[in-house]
């Protein structure tokens, strides 16, 4: 039938379909993603072999399992996550019915909607350059149902030059729409989904538990400071999170700590800086230790956390204040003693032996420390892939291993610290970075563990035990340190990952970021002000009428010039080339008269004309409808023929009429 798909606009549409899933893989389930992988691959190999399309019952049979599998493994079908996990469950099984141009159209019109709901999990610039580059799939595959000449069709790389000209065409009316369009206070995808889970910190710290995040090299958060004053790398320590409960193997933060806590003062070296964060989807908001004050939405809790009233769902921007020399000096009662000094019982014998002989052979708390970043500076391996530890993880890897990163030190010196009666606890968070101009990057793989311990009169003291076994982690940062063997490893590489972020970063700023008041900031600038939802939309309103009526314009523009098909635009092509060579263009004389007037007056035209004038009539008139190629071809060929520019002397005793070309 004439509305069939044939193999290639049904493998255009299935590689469009199957591309558009691709944009959901990094969060739908495994076994999902791998479903409808294999799904999409049988379609295409039993399109291939002519077999016929899945019943009406079996589809049904697929759908209702579909549904039940996705309410089974989320609890309902409504939110980000089960919803696109349905809609692209939906669109895979679509394929399994499409056979004429209607399902298809309906396949990756349903396919845009699923590639826009993408966007709901990642704005990064990356990303959605590659949900830009699905839509010109989409949109080439939507030109491929077009009628077309048979045999033969245009090749894939004129549909997407088609694709690429629509979505050029579009951007006018994008960048409207995105100044103009009324903004809601937050994006539309700042809605929470516990479901979704982030790279980042928690609220936990095991052995290995880093491991995987120092390997990631996705950013975390940028700093910018206000003045060209910035503090030494030493002095790089972002607070994240206080860990104090351990139970041999995990430390955990203290439940019950977010009470307030009086603003720090300041003391030393102060900077003034602002943090763009990337959603992480917790509370937790990284400051450089020791931030004096909290931003607004967030507060300074009694252990010097950063807790923001409501999970970052999207990249937030903050202004703080920090004092890199100044230590908290919050009261530590005896209630808030005990549990900085709570050791789990029956784990870490041998280490709490040996804090023991220290705190007998010291003179005071400097003398215990002094005594352990001794032991891990003399025998102790910094590594990314130490061995496992057995249950009594402190005293395996102090007596046993000796080698681990952050977690393992920050873990055990915090335990000999305690067990020799020094309060003491966990701190995780940032360390180090990287200068890009005027703004340092932190990546995931800049996560770093350390200690505090407590002294009288003093308050709370950073101690980096990671420092005493690789100084190169506190001075070079990451990367050096952790020596990470990855596709980036390579110094080029990452400088120009980088360089990139500075992209990355404007990207966030203008695009993911722009919310109301970016939006009345940008109107400002041209001049509008106080402009209400209703003037946003009467001129958004406005430019939409505009632009369609220019569209409609060209569309209907200087229809006498552009009548007929692509055969009689080459043709005409040629008769002004004629014309300006010299060779009057008479209206009503047809190819063949044409010819033969060459012939009698202009041999040498003739000569290069005769056969470009029998394939123009054996196209125009005895083909019913001209194959593309044919036309395109003799459409060059016209265009490259070498006119010979005769005297008008010689051509007017010829009796060829010369006019005066301007």
């Amino acid at each position: 039938m004439a509305d069939q798909l044939d193999r290639q606009q049904f493998e255009r549409t299935a590689i469009a379909v199957a591309a558009t899933i691709a944009t959901h893989a990094a969060h739908l389930p495994p076994w999902l993603t791998a479903g409808l992988a294999a799904a999409i691959g049988l379609r295409l190999f039993a399109r291939r072999r002519g077999s016929a399309t899945i019943s009406s019952w079996t589809r049904v049979l697929l759908t209702a399992l579909l549904l039940v599998v996705v309410a089974t493994r989320y609890g309902n079908v409504f939110g980000r996550l089960p919803g696109t996990a349905l809609a692209c469950g939906l669109l895979g099984l679509k394929l399994f019915e499409t056979e004429r141009t209607r399902d298809a159209r309906v396949a990756l019109c349903f396919s845009g909607f699923v590639l826009m709901s993408s966007l709901l999990f990642s704005q990064a610039l990356s990303f959605s350059l590659f949900v830009g580059g699905v839509l010109v799939l989409i949109l080439g595959a939507l030109a491929t149902l077009q009628p077309a000449p048979l045999p033969t069709r245009r090749p894939l790389r004129a549909d997407l030059r088609i694709a690429a000209t629509l979505l050029a065409a579009s951007v006018p009316l994008g960048l409207a729409a995105f100044a103009l369009l009324p903004r809601l206070q937050a994006p539309l995808w700042g809605s929470r989904d516990d479901g979704i889970g982030r790279t980042g910190l928690s609220e936990t710290m095991a052995p290995g538990q880093f491991s995987q995040l120092m390997q990631d090299d996705s950013p975390a958060f940028r700093v910018e400071f206000a003045s060209a004053k910035r503090p030494p790398n030493a002095a790089l320590y972002f607070r994240t999170i206080v860990l104090t409960d351990f139970d041999g193997t995990t430390w955990t933060r203290r439940f019950g700590s977010d009470r307030g806590v009086p603003t720090p003062a300041a003391r030393g070296r102060t900077f003034d800086y602002t943090v763009t964060l990337e959603a992480t989807d917790r509370r937790w908001l990284p400051a450089l230790d020791l931030p004096l004050f909290a931003p607004p939405g967030a507060r300074l809790d009694d252990d010097q956390m950063l807790i923001a009233a409501r999970p970052v769902n999207q990249p937030r921007e903050y202004q703080l204040r920090s004092d890199v020399d100044t230590h908290a000096e919050p009261s530590l009662d005896r209630r808030e003693r005990l549990p900085m000094l709570r050791l789990p019982s029956g784990y870490g014998p041998q280490a709490r032996a040996l804090a023991q002989r220290w705190r007998e052979q010291a003179k005071d708390d400097q003398g215990v420390v002094r005594a352990a970043l001794a032991m891990f500076r003399g025998s102790f391996t910094y590594t990314l892939s130490p061995p496992p530890l057995a249950r009594d993880s402190v005293d395996d890897f102090l007596f046993g291993s000796r080698q681990g990163f952050c977690e393992h030190y920050a873990s055990a010196f915090v335990f000999l610290m305690r067990a020799a009666g020094i309060p003491a606890r966990v701190v995780t968070g940032y360390q180090g970075g990287w200068w890009s101009g005027d703004y340092l990057l932190v990546r995931q793989s800049d996560a770093h563990a350390w200690a505090e311990i407590w002294r009288d009169g003093s308050g709370w003291q950073r101690v980096d035990p990671t420092a005493a076994v690789s100084p190169a982690r506190v001075e070079l940062g990451a990367p050096d340190a952790n020596n990470v063997q990855a596709w980036f490893g390579a110094e080029w590489l990452r400088e120009v990952r980088n360089r990139f972020d500075a992209v990355n970063r404007l990207w966030t700023l203008s695009v993911v970021q722009f919310d109301a008041m970016s939006q009345r900031n940008l109107l400002s600038s041209l001049g509008i002000s106080a402009a209400a939802q209703g003037d946003l939309l009467l001129m958004l309103s406005t430019v939409l009428g505009v632009a369609m009526l220019l569209a409609a314009a060209w569309a209907m523009r200087d229809t006498r010039a552009r009548r007929g098909d692509a055969l009689d635009h080459a043709w005409r092509g040629f008769r002004a080339r004629l014309a300006r060579a010299g060779v009057d263009d008479r209206a009503a004389e047809g190819p063949l008269d044409l010819r033969v007037r060459l012939h009698a007056t202009a041999p040498d035209i003739a000569r290069a004309v005769d056969p470009l004038v029998s394939e123009y009539v054996a196209l125009r008139y005895g083909t019913a409808q001209p194959a593309a190629s044919r036309i395109a071809d003799l459409a060059r060929r016209l265009r490259s023929v070498r006119l010979p520019r005769a005297r008008r002397g010689a051509l007017r005793r010829t009796g060829i009429q010369v006019r005066r070309v301007p």
